[in-house]
């Protein structure tokens, strides 16, 4: 607690009256206001900054484009592989932008946003930040979830550790500045195993509010289908413990309990799609794929509106379907099971690293904290598995549960009552902080010091974990400022329209390679998974600049 010294005349006034001189005191909750704020702050900071000067990532286009078609056109025709809630909270950011869009378009959902941000006369600019704007305000508001749940686990200061690693984030920090759906999922996922938390004292409050913030996860992406069953186990779990009920009881109640959150949550779903279109108009896909066996049956089964089942079958097509990856210098095909591990021991700073594996042993061994395990580490162990599964090896943003609930672990550190424990704590939230920073403004192709850093992150990986289209605008710039007038051949992976920013150039895989020379530009991804003739005229080009991590620029004789 702060003490600040008195003046000369107060100082003799408490001598005058025979008291004890009256001390000022900085109430020790302004100093973790203070604090969170200034974190939340810097988080803020960091994702707007970031997000005015990034170009559309591939998959935003598609996002964006048809939260236009839901507000303005009420149909669910685009994008059923995801449910409409993220699209709706990018749709409430374009309510003040006034999209134009053409009502009468009929192209694929990739069409469609190419036609809205570069076809109808909308400012690209200005309509991916209104887009992106509510991402990044519910990526705060989870911060403040982060915190609460923190601290009701060991009290201020677990909650702000809690934070600022949450709060420094690259990945977090990166995908919460964009237009997408991964940080919803997650967060929304987060709170509702929070409110479960809390539902162990009031169930009849949280256990509702649990099954709102589940039904929200799932009306925002598929993936979190997976953790339905635990949350529901978690569930029974906080109203377990009642004193003076028998354990037929005590079922009883767990089953109510978990059969209330399912249904609040599955009224969440179906609320979501009535919300776009009242009347649930809906047609299937011609080309629709046919799911059979145990997924089929699931398919079947699940009491979701159909359009959101036809979503799951799109989904467990994409399963069945061979992806390239990249790691660490590979090109392969299809998935490794390791990739998602690996990666995220790329990408995250190690002083974090260390971090969430001291909260995952402190939270097992402080008895206190042990209840709260099963909420805190079960969840992202399980959905890790999970995803290692899949069969897209594309990026760390499937996985970033796992740094949203392990930041939350890693308060119990502070549970242990040792001051070495308090030191080298503080010692790493400082190594991670310097390490987030540092990154500034280039979060999205983050890896940390044992790798290299940004600048070598696309030796390693490739994608949306280093390379998502992001930079085309600062390569207009960098054309424009070092190398205005000379000859440009262009290998762009992205969703944005080269020429609108300015970049004439040509694709050099279409005309034979003696006549490509001048400046040869390529996307890191595209690098990484190079072959034929782009490999033959990168392997015959000097590199002389590159463009955000992401972007290199060759010279071509």
């Amino acid at each position: 607690m702060l003490t600040f010294p008195m003046g000369r005349q107060e100082e003799h006034l408490s001598e005058n009256s025979g008291r004890p001189p009256r001390r000022f005191h900085v109430p020790r909750r302004w100093l973790f206001v203070l604090a969170a704020v200034a974190l939340l702050a810097q988080m803020a900071f960091a994702m707007v900054t970031t997000a005015v000067r990034q170009t559309p990532t591939i998959d935003e286009p598609v996002y964006v484009g048809t939260a236009v078609v839901y507000v303005q056109q009420h149909s669910l025709r685009y994008n059923p592989e995801h449910p409409p809630l993220g699209k709706l909270i990018i749709g409430s950011g374009l309510m003040f932008a006034h999209p134009h869009l053409d009502a009468d378009f009929k192209g694929d959902q990739t069409a469609l946003g190419k036609r809205l941000l570069y076809e109808s006369g909308n400012d690209p600019w200005r309509l991916m930040l209104w887009a992106r704007l509510p991402v990044i305000v519910l990526t705060l508001l989870f911060g403040l979830v982060v915190l609460s749940f923190a601290r009701e686990l060991v009290g201020r200061a677990g909650g702000l550790v809690a934070l600022a690693l949450y709060a420094l984030s690259p990945d977090i920090i990166t995908h919460g500045s964009l237009a997408t759906l991964d940080v919803p999922a997650c967060g929304f996922l987060l709170t509702s195993v929070w409110l479960l938390w809390r539902a162990r004292r009031r169930p009849l409050l949280y256990l509702p509010l649990a099954g709102a913030a589940l039904g929200a996860a799932i009306a925002t992406k598929m993936s979190v289908l997976a953790a339905v069953p635990l949350l529901l186990l978690l569930a029974v779990v906080s109203v377990w413990r009642v004193p003076g009920l028998g354990t037929a009881a005590k079922v009883r109640r767990g089953v109510a309990a978990a059969s209330g959150v399912a249904l609040v949550a599955l009224a969440v779903v179906w609320a979501t799609y009535l919300v776009v279109d009242p009347q649930l108009r809906w047609t299937a896909p011609g080309d629709l794929p046919v799911i059979r066996g145990t997924r089929g049956l699931l398919v079947d089964w699940l009491p979701f509106p159909q359009p959101f089942r036809d979503g799951m079958r799109i989904q467990f097509n994409y399963e069945y379907q061979e992806w390239g990856g990249f790691l660490f210098g590979r090109h392969y095909h299809g998935a490794l099971w390791y990739y998602l591990p690996t990666a995220l021991l790329v990408k995250t700073p190690l002083g974090m690293l260390a971090l969430w594996s001291a909260g995952a042993v402190a939270m097992l061994a402080v008895r206190r904290l042990r209840p709260a395990a099963p909420y805190v580490l079960i969840p992202p162990a399980l959905l890790l598995a999970v995803a290692m599964g899949g069969s897209r090896d594309l990026g760390v943003r499937y996985a970033l549960f796992v740094p949203m609930f392990l930041a939350v672990a890693v308060a119990a550190v502070v549970a242990v009552r040792q001051r070495w424990a308090y030191v080298v704590t503080a010692a790493l939230v400082l190594f991670v902080a310097v390490s987030s920073l540092r990154t500034y403004p280039y979060y999205l192709p983050y890896s940390n010091e044992a790798f290299g850093g940004p600048s070598k992150t696309h030796l390693r990986l490739h994608d949306s974990n280093v390379d998502w289209g992001q930079d085309l605008g600062r390569l207009a710039d960098r054309l424009d400022e070092r190398y205005p007038h000379e000859r440009v051949w262009l290998v762009y992976k992205g969703a944005g329209v080269p020429s609108y920013y300015g970049i004439e150039a040509a694709d050099p895989r279409e005309v034979p390679p003696d006549d490509v020379h001048g400046l040869l530009v390529v996307s890191d991804s595209s690098i990484a998974t190079a072959e034929g003739r782009l490999a033959a005229l990168i392997e015959g080009s000097t590199p002389v600049d590159e463009v955000g991590h992401s972007i290199t620029i060759f010279r071509r004789p």
